[in-house]
């Protein structure tokens, strides 16, 4: 009879191990399955950006981008075209806009006006 007994508790100590193990792998399946799932929308995202970019691309490649691009940044222009540039600084494009003339009084001046 304590052969028996001490076989029962053997069978259940195995028995413990086993379930233990299954439900830790259980749950580390779980976490890599959500795992998965992130990796896959970021694939999702990254082949968005891809196809953006490979838009972009053939639109940088035609000839005609390369000539506006020439033409507004690089300041080149067609044989028998001439080039025309306008200053942007020192021009007020709105005179009402303009700002107000700097108050050049002395401090004090200007402090015994806010009081008296």
């Amino acid at each position: 009879m304590g052969y028996k007994k001490i076989g029962y508790f053997i069978a259940i100590g195995i028995l413990a191990l086993t379930i233990n193990n299954l439900a830790h792998s259980i749950y580390t399946t779980w976490q890599k399955q959500d795992l998965i799932v992130k990796a896959q929308e970021d694939l999702d995202n990254e082949k968005l950006k891809n196809q953006e970019l490979r838009r972009e691309l053939a639109l940088v490649n035609k000839p005609e981008f390369v000539e506006t691009e020439a033409r507004d940044k690089l300041l080149l222009a067609k044989p028998g075209e001439g080039i025309i540039v306008i200053p942007t600084t020192g021009v007020v494009a709105n005179p009402s806009t303009a700002p107000a003339p700097k108050d050049t009084r002395p401090n004090y001046q200007r402090w015994w006006e806010v009081f008296f």
